[in-house]
């Protein structure tokens, strides 16, 4: 899977850094889900006072998506007996 990043600077000057975008194709039935998940982070973060510097879009997935709808973008493979 590709992963891409977004930096940005705030109107304080302060850069923002946020990793782990997945790459989804246009007909992917996560593409529209994912980018307006991706909006509302980026508005979280200007509505901050204090935002980090860097942020796992990754990790916010978990935090706020169903576990099969986040297993089924990132695809996680669980090998049986270490194989």
């Amino acid at each position: 899977m590709l992963f891409k990043s977004l930096e940005f600077k705030l109107m304080s000057g302060q850069k923002v850094k946020i990793t782990d975008i997945p790459v989804l194709e246009e007909d992917n039935k996560y593409c529209f889900m994912l980018n307006i998940r991706l909006q509302i982070l980026l508005t979280s973060i200007y509505a901050q006072k204090r935002p980090k510097n860097i942020y796992s879009f990754k990790d916010y997935l978990k935090r706020v998506i169903k576990w099969p709808d986040y297993e089924a973008i990132f695809g996680i493979n669980i090998l049986k007996s270490n194989a």
